[in-house]
């Protein structure tokens, strides 16, 4: 449980950084990816992309 919460945080740090990149893919713009500000500071919460791209890696591995 522990190491899936680990492999999940640091997919959506990752995903966060690499958040401009994703936009011109379109990802970050799905039903699901929350963007807010708060405090004065943008949040971007991408549920949804991680979803997807965590579905699209997993079939990727098993492929190869």
């Amino acid at each position: 449980m522990l190491r899936w919460l680990i492999v999940v945080f640091l997919a959506l740090v990752l995903i966060n950084g690499l958040t401009p990149w994703l936009r011109r893919l379109g990802l970050g713009r799905l039903p699901g990816d929350f963007h807010f500000r708060l405090f004065g500071r943008d949040w971007f919460i991408p549920l949804a992309s991680t979803v997807l791209l965590s579905f699209l890696l997993s079939l990727l591995v098993k492929w190869l």
